[in-house]
């Protein structure tokens, strides 16, 4: 980079912007994933089964699929400051609501409101940093952005772990963790009101050249994106090469959650012992690991210019340790093989968020994104549902995860084709014109 402003400028941005929206992805992973800490406490209270408990920690996806479109459309419209603030509101809110699931119907509406409220929260970042990083800067950023992950599960269970052992108010242990969290993210949500800024043309943290330099830049690319991809919203939304990175990033997400949710269970079966604040912190040992490989692969994904190379080497490291984590009964081989798992599917998304939005640009970037998010969140509702009913079908234990395994292979071979068809990040074909 030979141009002091524009680098500069993007020093300054890094600082500013990106540990912030880590933040914020860190505190909505809390409130996706801290269900899985409150299993076995929520089910002894509320009387839920395992399917029940599967369909509702599910049913989040549904609510988050049907408003992720709409919800970047509106970021896109009138501003990420305004419309991730309020994301991040009203989420902490409905969050903090589920102390008062006490039966199927109560849960179900709960975790289906709380994807409504999160909706467009990941794919509203992943559209807002293109309107400061450049491509070759992006999958670094992104990089950074999924910090978010694994330091939320770092710190998320042993705190959700402690705050279950903790109750106050005459609350219940869980009662008191959803409420804790949820409010904790509505706090960071006002915050954010007075903190973001929508554009670098806003920003009085950059000077006059520095904002003329990033604009420049970013004005570059979008005439480059305007002859590749679809130029409206709609457009975008039927494109076959959009469609396509849905279904990889429907694969990603089933190995995701289908592991993120039973992970604390599956420790606390080995140990022979209940959820509370030793299992929050074995289960933080993986996300140190990812923390690691998030930093290195992502950069130097970057540099070499290759990331569908390598999201397809990091999907299929995901399933060797989703695997691997079922042939053994001791503790610490496990964790080593949560920890493989861990580091391939966190680090594998941002990775993959750098093929789309390489000609994605505009309205069409907005609706690109989140219909590429909201469909490939359905993997989420999927993985628990499919998990249980694998498990309970075939009469084995570990027969969930080895479906699991399989999802996160088939999205690492749709990576690998669509590297040596030519479609690493850049030489996508033009996709043929969609009427609009």
């Amino acid at each position: 980079m030979t141009n002091p402003a524009l680098h500069q400028a993007l020093s300054k941005i890094r600082w500013r912007i990106l540990p912030f929206v880590a933040l914020m992805f860190a505190m909505a992973i809390i409130d996706r994933s801290n269900i899985g800490f409150a299993k076995h406490a929520l089910q002894a209270d509320t009387g839920l089964s395992n399917a029940a408990f599967a369909l509702g920690a599910g049913i989040f996806f549904i609510g988050y699929a049907v408003f992720e479109v709409p919800s970047n459309l509106m970021l896109h419209k009138i501003g990420a400051r305004i419309w991730l603030s309020r994301i991040m509101v009203t989420w902490g809110l409905v969050s903090a609501a589920m102390m008062f699931a006490h039966d199927e119907t109560s849960f179900y509406i709960l975790r289906f409101l709380l994807g409504v409220a999160e909706a467009g929260l990941s794919p509203g970042v992943v559209l807002y940093l293109t309107y400061w990083f450049p491509q070759n800067q992006r999958g670094s950023a992104y990089g950074i952005y999924y910090f978010g992950v694994p330091v939320s599960l770092m710190v998320g269970g042993p705190v959700s772990g402690w705050l279950l052992e903790s109750a106050q108010f005459g609350l219940t242990g869980w009662q008191w963790m959803f409420v804790t969290e949820g409010l904790a993210a509505s706090i960071i949500g006002v915050f954010a009101f007075f903190y973001l800024t929508d554009k670098p043309r806003d920003a009085k943290w950059l000077n006059t050249e520095e904002k003329a330099a990033i604009e420049h830049e970013l004005e570059k690319e979008q005439l480059q994106k305007a002859n590749k991809g679809p130029s409206s919203w709609r457009a975008a939304m039927f494109n076959p090469v959009v469609l396509y990175f849905t279904l990889i990033y429907f694969t990603i997400q089933v190995s995701v959650y289908g592991v993120l949710f039973y992970l604390p269970t599956r420790i606390a079966e080995l140990l022979g012992t209940g959820i509370g604040l030793k299992v929050g912190a074995l289960t933080s040992i993986p996300w140190i690991a990812t923390v690691c490989m998030l930093y290195l692969v992502t950069r130097h994904a970057d540099r070499k210019g290759q990331q569908t190379r390598y999201a397809a080497l990091m999907l299929a490291m995901a399933a060797v340790g989703m695997i691997g984590s079922t042939l053994s009964g001791n503790l610490v081989l496990v964790i080593v093989a949560f920890c493989v798992a861990a580091a391939g599917f966190i680090t594998v998304q941002p990775l993959f968020w750098t093929l789309p939005t390489r000609f994605l640009g505009g309205a069409a970037a907005a609706s690109g994104i989140a219909v590429i998010g909201a469909l490939g969140n359905l993997g989420g509702f999927l993985a628990p549902t499919v998990k249980t009913w694998a498990e309970q079908h075939f009469n084995n234990p570990h027969a969930g995860m080895y479906f699991l395994a399989g999802m996160a292979l088939l999205g690492a071979l749709m990576l690998v084709r669509s590297a040596r068809a030519g479609r690493e990040p850049g030489k996508l074909p033009a996709p043929t014109p969609t009427p609009h």
